[in-house]
């Protein structure tokens, strides 16, 4: 089963990370959401992966977000699903945050997906009331 996912990722302490192709990023001490779609092969496997990324159970990084999850500043809070839905571009338009310029929206028109949010509650409960189902 595929569709779309917020990971709640808490950055424990301000950081510069190499993130891929976007380079150098600096990375303030607080919450991000990081918002995603599984619709290819293996679906929801793709969270899994970047849940192990995050636990340091593996190295390789494909996306964006693989970079700020593989640092030892930050940790996945919490993974909030929206089975079978393709809602990547409306939440990260809607969801509260300021958006992190350019940061894993390279195959769209968004500003980004990645955002700075006021605390990872605020954002958890936002996703949540959109229709998601957080995943400890």
């Amino acid at each position: 089963m595929g569709g779309t996912y917020v990971l709640v990722i808490e950055a424990t302490r301000a950081a510069t990370i190499e993130v891929g192709a976007l380079g150098e990023r600096e990375f303030a001490a607080g919450a991000y959401a990081y918002i995603g779609s599984a619709f290819g092969p293996g679906g929801f496997s793709r969270v899994d992966r970047h849940r192990e990324l995050a636990a340091g159970d593996r190295e390789t990084r494909h996306w964006h977000v693989d970079y700020l999850l593989g640092h030892p500043a930050t940790r996945l809070e919490t993974v909030i699903t929206f089975p079978d839905a393709d809602r990547e571009c409306e939440l990260a338009a809607g969801l509260p945050g300021e958006p992190v310029d350019g940061f894993g929206a390279s195959d769209c028109d968004c500003k980004a997906h990645l955002l700075a949010v006021p605390d990872a509650a605020t954002v958890r409960t936002a996703a949540v009331d959109a229709g998601g189902v957080a995943d400890q």
